[in-house]
This record gives C-alpha cells, structure tokens and sequence, in this order.
C-alpha cells in the first residue's frame, strides 16, 4: 500500500553508524536478544524482534506513542514517529500505523537507501566470512554443496530467493522458468551464479505489484495464477504494444480477458508464445442434429482435472485402490464429454441450446509443455483441496496419442522430458507453502525459497506435483528410427 506517514518516520541516515555490528539477518532484538525476525525502526535504528516472535518491533512502536496521548489538547498535533520498520532479512517495509506493508518511498528515497545499506552490511558479513566458509565446504560434513562428477567435485551452482513475506507462490515459479525480459531475466540469471547467500527479488515483486494489482500485498496467492498473469504481461511487453500507449490503458482493456486466452488474442508471436505456445482443437457436437462445430483456442498451459475415482489416494505408497497417473489427468482432459445441463450448447441449426458432446484435441504441441494439475476446487463455502498423489514421467511423456494428426508428427517430436515440478505444501490456496524442483546441467535441485539443495529423481518422482514444466525432446542427428 502507498503509506502516508513515511516522511514523518524514516530519519534516519542510511548509512547510519547507529545500526549494530554484524550481519542484519542476525541482529539482535535489544529487548529479548532474539536473533529470529529483527526488524530496525526507521525513525531510531533501534532493533527489535516481529510480531511472530515477542512481538518487541510492536510494543517500541505502542510506547512511543504514550506520551502523545497524555496531552489532553494539544495546540499542534506532533508528527508520529517510530511507526515504520524494515524487516532486516527480506528488507520488506511494514507500518504500523497503516498496519500493512509499504510499497512506495519518501521523496527522496531514503527507504531504499536503508535498503540497499542493510544489503550492503549483509554482504559485507558474508564477505568478510568466506574464508572460514570455504575451509568449512572443504569439509565432508557439508557434502550437500557439493557434488562429483566424473570424479571430480564442483560447488552446488545455484541460488535460492528471498521470501518476501508469503511470496514462496512467486519463488517457486521463478525457480521453475526460463529467461524472459529484464528484471525477470536480471532475477533467473542470478539464480544460476552460484552465490552461497540467497537473492532477494524485491526489484520483480515490486513491479509486479505495479502492474498486476491483484498480487499486492504479503498474502498468500496461487502459484499458477500467478505464472500465468505473469506470463500475459511478459507477452504484452514484448509485444511493444506500449509504445505511444498508456500501460494503464492497456492493462484495462485487456483487464476483461481471462488469462487462458489473453495471450495469443490479436497480436503477434513472442518469445513467450513460441516458448509456452501450443493449439487446441474444441469439437463440439449437437445430440439433437449432429452438427458439428470446431474450434481452435491457443494455450501457454493445459488446466487437468485429477479424475475422481482417485482422489482419496494420497501417497504413493498407499495399496488401496488404483494408482492416478499423469495420463489418466491427460485422458480425461481429451476424452468424449456429454456437457450437462448447465453448459447447453447453442446449435445453429436447430436455433436453440441443446445437449451436446465435446472433446479436445491438441492441433499443435509447444516447445516447453507447461502441466497444471487443479488441485484447489470450490465448494460452498470454501475451496478444498485435492491431495491425491500423480505419478508422472521424468522422460519419455508421450503426447503423441493426444494430437489431432498424429501420422504427421515424427517419432521424437512428441517426446518430452520434465524439467521442473511446483509443489504446494498445505491444505488450503491461501495457506500453506510452495517449493520447486528443478532441473540443471542434468543435476535436480530443489528450491525452498532461500534453500537449495541437490536432490536426486527419485524424491522428485514422488513430489505431489502442482504444476509440471516438460521441455520437447530433440531429434539427435542420425539417430535410429523405431
């Protein structure tokens, strides 16, 4: 939110002698000396612990503002002080007076300036104890940074995001895709430069707050809503389409499309669409006369319905029952439906809305197959979740057999290879957390926002998957036909 009272609370310099020694992940609240979640007040540098913890960044706040209410009339209402802090971890902004996080800066910039000092200090720390670091890598303890190959050891090359504050949702999609433009390109390329201290996307997530609206502020939000604005937007730049054009303007009008066709409506390819692109082919078919209506809608992503005579089997484990697997969900996406009552469908023909059959099938396949498996369903009242575990190929995903024109496919070119899985961890959309898998340089590595770790394919296999990202498998030259 844009917070009125930051010109009254941050004075402090931002290179300010008065913050402590150390790394500012570390610090210390000067109440309780807890050294989880400090925050620094903005108006006196002084640190204490979140609300989560003791609660000390409050209560400095709450006794500031006593003797202001002991004047009973007051000539001049004095400027409230002490009611913004920075979280000294994920550098994120909170006012206590507005009670919500703080997007915007005072008119000289000195919240990011606090910012980038505390980044500063933080790698500062880190610098000044890499020595002692490298010494301990060296040691077999922490073989999880380390990995051989073809007997001989490298450091693990991958580095892990700053939470935000509930912003796993955007981590883990991030975690998962490829480069695109700027500030997202700036972030992926930073995730592969083997940095041992995490990177903290607060440049993405503020301009994703500017222009998708909906993803502002700390809550939790849904990882596959999330990929795909961002892919819309990422599309739409590219396009150049803003060029002479308010971004605002724009962002209205195509405020009114649903994100499963805003991508590819009246406008030329880009490098999302030829990356995430593919074709589907709607069949529809009137019970009454027969006549047949065809439809083709482009996609960055296939939606999968988990079918529900499997949807009480929760682990991989579990004996009772059928296993599901990736292709029952891909079956069922193409399979012949009869639409109920509530779906008609209006025949030209016969004039009015009859019952009627409808089936996909894919036209063209795209170059990274995005898979999300829809997990969250409305009820009532609430939305549920479906913890059913999906077994599913780290090679060899066979799409042939879903294609509209199979025999005009070669035999590699419906192929493809996971390359990256989301997991939502939790009962519920806006709780809970997300992690990735991912796959690099033919290592898995596995994303819990600021962690990484090497993992092998056998705990990805059993993740339960939310969104699965499989690349299209090359032709090798010369090689055999079957």
């Amino acid at each position: 939110m844009e917070c009125p009272h930051l010109g009254s609370s941050v004075c402090i310099a931002p290179d300010s002698a008065k913050f402590p020694q150390g790394s500012p992940s570390s610090w210390c609240c000067s109440v309780c000396r807890s050294n989880k979640s400090p925050w620094v007040c903005l108006t006196c540098s002084s640190v204490h612990c979140g609300r989560y913890v003791n609660g000390h960044a409050k209560k400095h706040y709450e006794d500031a503002q006593i003797p202001m209410s002991n004047h009973k009339k007051p000539e001049k209402q004095e400027k409230v002080q002490h009611t913004v802090c920075m979280d000294c971890s994920s550098y994120s902004t909170y006012c206590y007076r507005c009670d919500d996080f703080v997007v915007n800066d005072t008119k000289l910039g000195l919240v990011q300036k606090v910012r980038e000092h505390l980044q500063n200090l933080e790698n500062s720390a880190f610098t000044s104890d890499r020595h002692r670091k490298r010494k301990l890598l060296e040691n077999s303890s922490l073989n999880s940074k380390l990995l051989k190959v073809n007997g001989s050891t490298t450091a693990l090359c991958a580095t892990g995001l700053r939470n935000l504050g509930n912003t796993c949702f955007m981590n883990a999609i991030l975690q998962s895709l490829s480069s695109l433009v700027e500030e997202f390109r700036k972030t992926l390329c930073a995730l592969w430069q083997g940095s041992q201290t995490a990177f903290s996307p607060e440049s993405l997530f503020y301009v994703v707050w500017k222009i998708m609206p909906n993803f502002r502020g700390y809550q939790q939000q849904d990882a596959h809503e999330f990929m795909r604005y961002l892919l819309d937007h990422l599309h739409l730049e590219l396009q150049g389409g803003f060029n002479g054009v308010s971004r605002s303007v724009i962002l209205q009008e195509n405020s009114s499309l649903s994100a499963s066709n805003k991508c590819c409506i009246n406008g030329a390819s880009t490098v999302v669409t030829a990356i995430f692109g593919g074709i589907l082919q709607n069949e529809v078919n009137c019970l009454i006369c027969g006549t047949e209506s065809r439809k083709f809608d482009p996609f960055l992503d296939l939606s999968l319905d988990i079918p529900s005579q499997f949807r009480n089997k929760r682990s991989k484990n579990q004996e009772s029952g059928p296993m599901c697997t990736l292709r029952d969900c891909l079956r069922s996406f193409t399979d012949l439906e009869e639409l109920d009552e509530t779906e008609l469908y209006m025949c030209h023909k016969c004039k009015k809305k009859q019952k009627s059959t409808k089936k996909f099938w894919i036209q063209k396949l795209p170059k990274v197959l995005c898979l999300h498996l829809k997990r969250f369903h409305w009820t009532a009242y609430l939305r549920n979740k479906v913890d059913t575990y999906v077994e599913f190929p780290l090679r060899g995903l066979d799409m042939k057999c879903y294609l509209l024109e199979p025999e005009n496919s070669g035999p590699e070119s419906c192929l493809y290879d996971l390359v990256a899985v989301v997991v939502h961890h939790g009962s519920g959309v806006g709780s809970g957390h997300y992690t990735a898998y991912a796959a690099h340089e033919g290592r898995w590595f596995h994303f819990n926002d600021s962690t990484v770790t090497l993992t092998d394919e056998e705990t990805v296999g059993k993740a339960k998957a939310y969104i699965l990202f499989y690349v299209e498998r090359q032709a090798r030259p010369g090689a055999d036909k079957l």
